[in-house]
């Protein structure tokens, strides 16, 4: 059992006993249903679950949310079954997951972008979830799923519909667009509680929601603070943030906020990239020039940690794989400076490109209702960005269903292991770039996602939406929000939690609710997010249309770390599972010239899997509760 935050939640039935008392010696903290019985428990900081009581009901608020006790009590008081939790709930801003026990019924889920998960298991003959998928691997003993780590090398976290296989034996992810149904008995069900919106909004017309979407996921998180931290790397997003945050911390009232009280203080932190040309430091020194109330925190470059720094003997805190091993040293550097600081909570800029970029696969579903508009737009494209036309013009023609998509992945897979030859990239208008596995990953890894994805592909599963260009965004910021998800569980042990407002429930969909053509293109570099953030972030700066680029920081860390990334798959816990081949991969990690695209795309998810599979080995949090590690 992890010694980090963590709940569980349990049903409002005699069945469920035998859980409960398995978790109570592990928990800090229990909630009851109205019955008595331990509804939630788990371990979790101070003012981050709020509860309300009416009658026989309970509803409770878990995360990020500003909501009272006093106003979630007058919300909970119209709902007579769990059918009426989400009307109840409308309009709460924040990310948090939503739970309510009523009637002897139990309803949980978390939040659309999947920043706030949600998992279940069977434990004792009835249902227990949780948002941590190692709270319920302790419980049940489950060992790792070798094909679903082989799908973690893959990608991490893994594409959809793939996102939601879990990597412990025995547990189920619940997909984020569902929520989760428990009886009294402990049998439980999965139902649909989100949809994206219809994309149908200009930019213009799609700006004022969002303007008011983000002032309220950033206003959600401010109140209270005595200090806030934000990344300001200098690009339109994080930038966005630390505006959006400067504007929420500023008194409005000094009667109301008394005069006496301090100002609550805000922290920008810039890391500068170690490439001169990139100008994403020069940025973020403009920005901050315009917050005469914030401290601009910029360690000089002979003080920031490498990338792939500090990885001998790490402990990896996260319930499953991710590639965030990279910046293990950055992140725990970021916890030093801004913890010292004063700051418990970091705002991020995740998830804004997923959002405000207009991915190409929107070009099929345009050609479709104006055939001569989009064709014209490609042209000026492939001028402003050079796309190799012929391949883009034959995949408009690509009139595949999404599981047909999904078991030529898995053919193409089979065939072609291995990354495909670079050269000029190439846009993707199908349902998802069709990825390959690493080099080094064996044949029996390959087989093993082979398998899953034609077992996806044979469910027959549905898009996330029925246009491509918006499948593609809320796939990507799903997986944004998987990642986000991994960066609190690594930041808050360190004592800063981690949060990014643009994933919130309410900034997704209004984002969403803009046409994907709109989100970019022809040159035009996130112009939604500009024209809702204009008269908050001054225009000089919403002028920029560049984005750092870091590869030179990439390949330092990897020349620098060598040495220890070599000695890391000297004995590797991967290889002993029969997933890489480790003398391919130091190959690659050894060759006198720079790694190719194939390792440098590779290497990260792999690093994650190792690290994570040692850790899991070695008696790390997730097996110190008794689950035992398959692996020797």
């Amino acid at each position: 059992m992890t010694g980090e935050a963590w709940f569980a939640v349990l049903a409002d039935g005699e069945r469920s006993r035998p859980a409960a008392q398995a978790l109570r010696p592990l928990a800090a903290r229990t909630i009851e249903h109205a019955s008595g019985r331990p509804w939630l428990l788990g371990n979790w900081p101070d003012g981050r679950v709020t509860v309300a009581a009416a009658g026989a009901a309970r509803l409770a608020v878990i995360g990020l949310c500003p909501v009272t006790a006093g106003a979630l009590a007058e919300r909970l008081a119209g709902v007579r079954g769990p059918e009426d939790v989400e009307a109840a709930a409308a309009g709460l801003t924040g990310s948090f997951h939503l739970a309510a026990s009523v009637g002897g019924r139990v309803r949980v889920r978390g939040s659309a972008s999947g920043v706030r998960r949600l998992f279940h298991a069977e434990v004792a003959g009835v249902t227990v979830a949780a948002d941590r998928a190692d709270t319920l691997a302790a419980l049940t003993g489950a060992g790792v799923d070798e094909r679903v780590l082989a799908l973690h090398l893959l990608s991490s976290p893994p594409p959809y519909p793939l996102d939601t296989l879990c990597v412990w034996r025995g547990v189920t992810a619940l997909p984020p667009q569902d929520c989760l149904l428990i009886e009294g008995d402990g049998q439980a069900r999965a139902r649909h509680w989100w949809d994206p919106p219809e994309p149908w909004l200009t930019a213009a017309e799609g700006a004022p929601a969002l303007r008011s979407a983000l002032i309220a996921a950033v206003g959600a998180r401010t109140a209270g603070v005595p200090a806030l931290s934000c990344d300001l790397s200098g690009g339109l997003d994080s930038t966005s943030v630390c505006f959006l945050a400067a504007a929420a911390l500023a008194p409005t009232d000094a009667r109301a906020r008394g005069a006496h009280l301090p100002r609550p203080r805000l922290v920008a932190l810039t890391w500068e990239g170690r490439d001169p040309a990139n100008d994403d430091a020069a940025w973020a020194g403009r920005a901050a020039a315009h917050l005469p109330h914030a401290e601009h925190v910029v360690p000089r470059r002979t003080q920031q940690p490498l990338w792939y720094a500090g990885l001998a003997g790490m402990e990896v805190p996260t319930d499953e794989p991710g590639p965030w091993v990279r910046d293990r040293a950055a992140l725990a550097a970021t916890a030093r400076l801004m913890t010292r600081r004063g700051s418990r909570l970091h705002l991020t800029g995740a998830g804004a490109d997923e959002l405000f970029t207009a991915f190409p696969a929107h070009l099929h579903d345009d050609v479709r209702v104006r055939p001569l508009a989009t064709l014209a737009r490609l042209y000026r494209q492939h001028t402003h960005q050079p796309w190799p036309l012929w391949p883009v013009l034959r995949g408009l023609t690509d009139r595949r269903d999404f599981d047909r998509w999904l078991a030529d992945w898995a053919g193409g897979l089979a065939r072609r292991p291995s990354p495909p030859p670079g050269g000029r990239p190439r846009p993707c208008v199908a349902w998802g770039e069709e990825l390959r596995m690493p080099v080094w990953a064996t044949p029996e890894a390959v087989r093993a996602v082979v398998g899953l994805l034609r077992e996806a592909a044979d469910a027959r599963p549905l898009p996330l939406a029925a246009g491509r260009g918006q499948h593609t965004a809320l796939a990507h910021a799903r997986a944004s929000g998987l990642r986000v998800r991994q960066l609190q569980q690594v930041l808050a042990p360190l004592g800063l939690e981690c949060s990014a407002p643009y994933l919130d429930d309410g900034v997704l969909e209004a984002a969403l609710a803009v046409r994907p053509d709109e989100r970019g293109g022809d040159g035009r570099y996130k112009p939604v997010l500009k024209e809702a953030m204009a008269g908050i972030v001054p225009g000089s700066l919403l002028r920029r249309d560049t984005k750092g680029e870091y590869s030179a920081d990439l390949l330092t860390g990897l020349r620098r770390n060598r040495p220890a990334l070599l000695a890391l798959f000297e004995d590797s816990r991967l290889a002993g599972a029969g997933l890489v081949d480790a003398d391919a991969l130091r190959s690659r990690l050894t060759s006198l010239h720079a790694p190719g695209p194939d390792v440098l795309r590779g290497l990260d998810p792999t690093l994650g899997c190792e690290t994570w599979l040692r850790d899991r080995a070695g008696g790390g949090p997730a097996t110190s509760g008794g689950a035992p590690c398959p692996f020797p």
